[in-house]
């Protein structure tokens, strides 16, 4: 990689939006060296700046992460003279990352058949709940509702209880993920057509895409997911497992040689000729009875030798880690999965680094979440050329 240029840098994304589907998009793409400018209300600004753990100097732990490499800029896109900004920065953008309910930008005049015309190569990014046609499409649509109707929360928890919750917002980075691919597909596309296009992610539809075969399961086969807490039915060993010192210890060995190794690990092998347990589908339909077997077998080890045992004989282990385990580990440290960059008032702040790692061109952290309206005289002024007065009136009259 030549120099300090990140792979994304040619790229201008302008983000409007809040909360976390469509600025997690703005995220993964300033990770990658894209200049994002963040639009935000004036005086209030995202939520985002208020959510998450708030330390007692009242700065939020949540936005320095999802705002990370972006520029704040403040604009009242609810007037006239606020869309006429937006028209005007449309003119510089490549890609327009919204997360508004269907309809919004049209009712404000800055529907794609407007903004397109002002720039034919824009791509307009547009994620919502249920997408931007269908009878739900108008409908309200957080995260929690899209993982919902997507499929997730019907199977996961204790088959005995209520669908749990995931304890992260998975729908929203699931659609701000998928917003990202489709965003990189429609900037290739490009190249050929000259032309922007609009890249519609729904929630639910990005969280459907990750369900695996439940859909023919049931309409094929008749066979409905339920929740089955720790485990995955007809798939052992692969389930939670406590040891002599009382951690927990996940252990997935259900490939038929992984399960011959550790069998072998716990000087059974005949475990491993045993018609309960020869095959998948045996170990499946026995799966309670093998789980009692290596339960036994890990309460009479430290965790410590389960796993050094285990990891010797390359059967899949590992401790379930919580983030002072992540902070302590030497794979995180030598991996840089964790970064850690300096706030102006909390001083040093660990966060994720950037994924995926790139051999020839990596993306980066370059800087934290920033101040409201922190890149105003930036934006308006070195790119619109709007003039010191200019500005102020706008500010006066709360435009910006």
């Amino acid at each position: 990689m030549s120099g300090d240029l990140l792979p994304l840098a040619d790229l201008r994304v302008l983000e409007a939006g809040q909360l976390l589907a469509g600025p997690f998009c703005g995220q993964l793409l300033g990770d990658f060296g894209a200049e994002v400018i963040k639009i935000e209300d004036p005086g209030k600004g995202d939520p985002m700046r208020q959510w998450g753990r708030v330390k007692p100097e009242g700065f939020s732990l949540w936005w320095p992460i999802v705002a990370r490499n972006k520029k704040s800029i403040t604009c009242d896109l609810r007037v006239g003279r606020g869309q006429e900004i937006l028209r005007n920065l449309i003119q510089h953008t490549d890609i327009f990352v919204e997360n508004f309910r269907p309809g919004t930008l049209e009712r404000w005049g800055l529907g794609y058949d407007e903004l397109s015309k002002i720039n034919p190569k824009l791509i307009l990014v547009r994620v919502s709940g249920f997408g931007q046609d269908g009878p739900y499409s108008t409908h309200a649509g957080f995260g929690s509702i899209g993982e919902a109707m997507g499929g997730v929360r019907h199977i996961t928890g204790e088959p005995d209880r209520p669908p749990a919750r995931i304890g992260i917002s998975l729908g929203d980075a699931l659609a701000g993920t998928f917003a990202t691919l489709g965003a990189l597909v429609a900037v290739h596309a490009r190249k050929n057509s000259g032309r922007g296009q609009i890249v519609d992610c729904a929630i639910y539809e990005a969280v459907l895409a990750l369900m695996e075969s439940v859909i023919p399961e049931w309409d094929i086969a008749n066979l409905e997911r339920g929740r089955t807490g720790a485990i995955l039915p007809n798939v052992a060993p692969s389930n939670v497992y406590e040891s002599a010192d009382d951690e927990t210890i996940l252990i997935a060995a259900n490939q038929d040689s992984v399960f011959r190794r550790l069998a072998s690990v716990m000087e059974r092998v005949d475990l491993s000729t045993d018609e309960r347990f020869i095959s998948h589908d045996a170990r499946g339909s026995n799966q309670g009875e093998l789980d009692v077997i290596i339960g036994s077998w890990t309460r009479e080890h430290t965790a410590n030798k389960i796993l050094e045992l285990l990891n010797a004989a390359g059967v899949p282990a590992g401790r379930i880690y919580k983030a002072k385990d992540m902070l302590a580990d030497l794979h995180f440290k030598a991996r840089e999965a964790i970064v850690r960059l300096t706030h102006p008032v909390l001083g040093e702040f660990p966060m994720q680094n950037v994924v995926p790692k790139l051999s020839e061109t990596p993306g980066r952290v370059r800087w934290l979440g920033p101040n409201l309206g922190e890149h105003n005289k930036e934006v308006y002024g070195d790119l619109l050329h709007f003039s010191d007065s200019e500005l102020a009136e706008l500010v006066e009259d709360g435009v910006v």
